[in-house]
């Protein structure tokens, strides 16, 4: 048995950008920065941020657009996904992104002040096209990280 299965919550670093592909389909893209915190040997509080690619696709997307903007505090559940592609040089490119399931905005009702979070907003499973895997590795030393 596999899981491949993200959970998060964060807040989105740009609002999301909602696009339509060539069938009508409508996805939005938006980033989302995750925080750990942590005390340091010398007791000094730490803090890494970690930033996230994530795809919404169809009424899910749709929902992103709408609703969130740069800011929001969500919670995220999808799996991860790495594209590849080769740039213009013919360099091979990866890009790794949580294509979403369902979402939950926890952010404060705006008006009256008291704590509404909404209910998930779910896609219907979609059919995914399964791409073989490429015959190239991936290069270690080339991850940024």
């Amino acid at each position: 048995m596999d899981l491949n299965k993200v959970m998060l919550i964060g807040n989105l670093t740009r609002d999301p950008e909602v696009r339509t592909t060539p069938q009508g389909v409508p996805v939005a893209s938006f980033g989302l920065a995750t925080n750990l915190i942590w005390k340091d040997q010398s007791g000094n509080r730490q803090q890494k941020a970690e930033f996230h690619n994530i795809v919404a696709w169809r009424k899910l997307g749709e929902t992103c657009g709408q609703y969130l903007k740069r800011g929001s505090k969500v919670y995220v559940e999808g799996r991860l996904q790495t594209r590849s592609w080769d740039d213009q040089s013919g360099n091979k490119k990866y890009r790794t992104e949580i294509i979403l399931d369902s979402m939950i905005m926890l952010d404060r009702k705006e008006s009256g002040g008291s704590y509404q979070p909404s209910t998930p907003t779910q896609t219907e499973p979609e059919s995914v096209q399964v791409v073989p895997p490429a015959s190239e590795e991936v290069n270690i030393e080339e991850i940024p990280f």
